[in-house]
């Protein structure tokens, strides 16, 4: 399961972290860094997907 919420953070970074954490603060903040520039969130998102 961990692999696809991976390939969801590359494309897509606020739904590999929804899918992990659901709505909470590490995904309002994956929203803030993938506005700012999508490399960043995709580094968060993969960050959590591996963290939890």
């Amino acid at each position: 399961m961990d692999l696809v919420r991976i390939l969801c953070a590359i494309f897509f970074p606020p739904l590999g972290v929804f899918l992990q954490v659901g709505i909470g603060k590490d995904f309002w903040i994956n929203i803030l860094l993938t506005f700012l520039g999508y490399f960043p969130g995709i580094i968060h998102a993969v960050w959590v997907i591996a963290k939890k």
